[in-house]
């Protein structure tokens, strides 16, 4: 049979001690691994860090523009809506000033027809007086009270030609008035018109040659268009870049419990090699 052999004392402690060497070497080399693992997240949770700030900075900016963009639009709509009333506005009053400039021509007329049927009046009572007049000289007969009447109808009749022509003179004032107004109520609204067009860009015919190509509405839509996307594309951003965050953050906090881990089995090593 053959006989076992027994390694020395010296060797055997020897074998040990390497044993125990190598085990701490590799462990020691795990907890480096694991310092630069953590390292490497910390600096990526840095970044990111940094990052995610500007991005908050930038989705601030961009929420603080696109709700001024929407109150200038708001603005603008009552803006549009003033200038639509004001149109409106302007429209029935140059309907009424222009019924009141045709009532007051046919005023006129009426009362040019009315002074030219009395002065007639007047002149037919006036010549019949003169005539009664002549034939009183010679018919003597001819009754006083007659005479009187006529006389206050010659005088009366004057009266009245006098009296309607100051009436006509004030409806042809007046006339001159309505047109004076209805030229002015029409230039209102034509200004009324323009305005609502370049606001609206709403064009009509009698202003387009007067009306840019693009409306101020038009403009500030478009910019409170621009302004929500910017806020979605750095809404979208710091999302990402949260999310990114939050993951390095889990990973290195991983990293950390695992380097804990890995030094505190590296102590207890060291621990037990001295203690041997």
């Amino acid at each position: 049979m053959g006989k076992t052999a027994i390694l020395p004392l010296e060797k055997r402690r020897y074998d040990i001690t390497e044993r125990k060497k190598a085990e701490l070497d590799f462990l020691t080399m795990q907890v480096l691994d694991a310092q630069h693992e953590v390292e490497q997240y910390q600096a990526i949770v840095t970044s990111l860090t940094e990052k995610s700030s500007k991005f908050h900075n930038f989705l601030a900016i961009a929420e603080a523009k696109r709700d001024q963009a929407k109150n200038n639009l708001d603005l603008m709509n009552e803006v549009v809506n003033a200038a639509k009333d004001l149109e409106s506005n302007s429209d029935i009053a140059l309907d009424e000033i222009t019924d009141a400039e045709k009532q007051s021509h046919s005023v006129a007329a009426q009362m040019k027809s009315v002074v030219e049927k009395l002065i007639y009046a007047a002149e037919v009572i006036n010549k019949f007086s003169t005539t009664l007049l002549r034939k009183k000289e010679q018919n003597p007969l001819i009754s006083d009270e007659v005479m009187s009447i006529m006389a206050n109808a010659g005088k009366d009749a004057n009266n009245a030609v006098a009296l309607s022509i100051v009436a006509l003179k004030s409806s042809f004032a007046s006339h001159a008035i309505n047109m004076e107004s209805q030229a002015t109520a029409a230039l209102e609204y034509m200004e009324a018109v323009k305005l609502r067009s370049v606001l609206t860009g709403d064009f009509d015919e009698p202003v387009a040659e007067a009306s840019p190509i693009t409306s101020i509405k038009a403009l500030i839509k478009e910019a409170y268009k621009r302004a929500k996307q910017d806020f979605s594309k750095a809404q979208k951003a710091d999302r990402i870049t949260t999310k990114q965050l939050d993951s390095a953050t889990s990973q290195l906090g991983k990293a950390q419990v695992k380097l804990n881990s890995l030094q505190q089995g590296l102590a207890a090593a060291n621990a037990a090699a001295f203690a041997s």
